[in-house]
């Protein structure tokens, strides 16, 4: 999961996914981490208000910190999901040309209909944290299935 800083948006994804796998049964075959493309932020906790939000619908972000994506997390990872087009580029400038089939938008996995990106809402109010929760809830509803389906391939 990739935003900015890593404080609002990705901790907010990292936190959701990794609660749905854990009621699906598969947090111990999935890791999950966040990073952001700059280094605004690096090892502090999610934003207040990213975590407070959670913490209302259940999810606790409480042991993240942020970090900066790493060269490494390109050949480590089999996902890396994009916030929004900026952060998409900015992997896709980085990204060895092998990998590049594991970048995505996080909002790829959501039902039609919703927003093409997840909304930065670090100065903005309350409402864009909560938009940010729906529409990360929405979207790991799909990765949860798309990791489903890409298990059982290799369970074959």
């Amino acid at each position: 999961m990739v935003c900015t800083g890593n404080i609002c948006r990705s901790p907010t994804a990292e936190g959701v996914l990794r609660h749905r796998l854990r009621e699906a049964g598969l947090a111990d075959r999935v890791h999950v981490d966040s990073a952001g493309t700059h280094d605004y932020h690096v090892g502090s906790p999610p934003d207040e208000r990213s975590s407070h939000h959670a913490s209302l619908r259940g999810y606790d972000l409480s042991d993240q910190r942020a970090r900066q994506v790493q060269p490494a997390d390109f050949e480590r990872f089999d996902l890396i999901l994009a916030m929004d087009d900026g952060h998409l580029q900015l992997l896709e400038e980085d990204c060895p040309p092998q990998h590049r089939g594991k970048l995505r938008r996080m909002m790829e996995f959501a039902p039609p209909g919703l927003a093409r990106e997840v909304a930065d809402p670090y100065y903005g109010g309350r409402q864009g944290f909560e938009t940010v929760l729906d529409h990360i809830e929405a979207a790991c509803d799909g990765v949860l299935r798309h990791v489903r389906a890409e298990l059982d391939a290799r369970s074959r």
